[in-house]
């Protein structure tokens, strides 16, 4: 089936929710500047960056952390040897300070592409770079959350512009209601696969939580579906419960 291009986004990129205006280190900036640098921000962690802007590293409190620990006595100093961070607890500039390689994004990667990367390199933030690896913005796990506390009224009108309009249903058959980020779709559509369409679409709009699937269909195409390889899905993930 051929949809219809919207001018609204269909779906949420980092570049949508980034920090533009960051904080970053150079490779010789001092211990006590990193230091200086996350109070005066407010900020736990700054990418290092070359002269050029692109991202060499990520110094974090965490980093700056490990000459404080050894600080300790001698039983502390031996475990910091073991755990082979003793480099960082002697560490007087950035570039020995950094945690590399730094974990970086696009900012045209998705949201969700983004959520996936932090949670496997376990990291709750990460700098966002362009094709040359130069520092544009970070985002944070807080960043990524927004997309969450868009207004019902916006997801609802998301749905009624990007869905069922790029799917050229008739806005007036379909009874959108949305709660909290949690979408009710009922009404009838042409076909059962359709439906199907139409619910996952919604699915992965920015700012739904969840969707209620209560649509019904005119036409059971669940055959041919099922018969067939269509570009727009899988019959498992397409069809839904039958009305029998």
């Amino acid at each position: 089936m051929t949809t219809r291009a919207s001018k609204r986004k269909s779906q949420w990129t980092v570049g949508d929710v980034m920090t533009g205006d960051v904080v970053s280190v150079r490779p010789d900036t001092s211990y006590r500047e990193v230091v200086d640098t996350l109070m005066g921000r407010g900020v736990s962690a700054a990418p290092v960056v070359d002269p050029d802007g692109r991202v060499l590293g990520v110094v974090s409190e965490a980093d700056l952390l490990h000459k404080i620990e050894a600080a300790g006595d001698e039983r502390h100093r031996r475990i910091i040897g073991v755990r082979r961070v003793a480099a960082k607890a002697q560490a007087t500039v950035a570039a020995d300070l950094m945690t590399v390689p730094a974990v970086v994004v696009e900012p045209t990667a998705s949201v969700a592409a983004a959520a996936r990367r932090m949670e496997a390199a376990r990291v709750k933030r990460m700098p966002v770079v362009d094709a040359d690896r130069r520092l544009v913005g970070i985002v944070s796990r807080r960043d990524l959350l927004r997309i969450h506390t868009r207004p019902d009224e916006e997801v609802s009108a998301d749905v009624v512009d990007i869905v069922l309009r790029g799917l050229w249903i008739a806005p007036d058959t379909v009874t959108v209601g949305v709660a909290d980020g949690v979408v009710t779709l009922s009404g009838t559509v042409e076909s059962r696969s359709l439906a199907g369409m139409v619910a996952d679409h919604t699915a992965r709009l920015a700012g739904v939580v969840e969707v209620v699937d209560e649509l019904d269909w005119e036409r059971d195409d669940s055959e041919l579906i099922e018969s067939r390889g269509y570009a727009f899905g899988s019959a498992e993930r397409l069809m839904r419960p039958s009305r029998d």
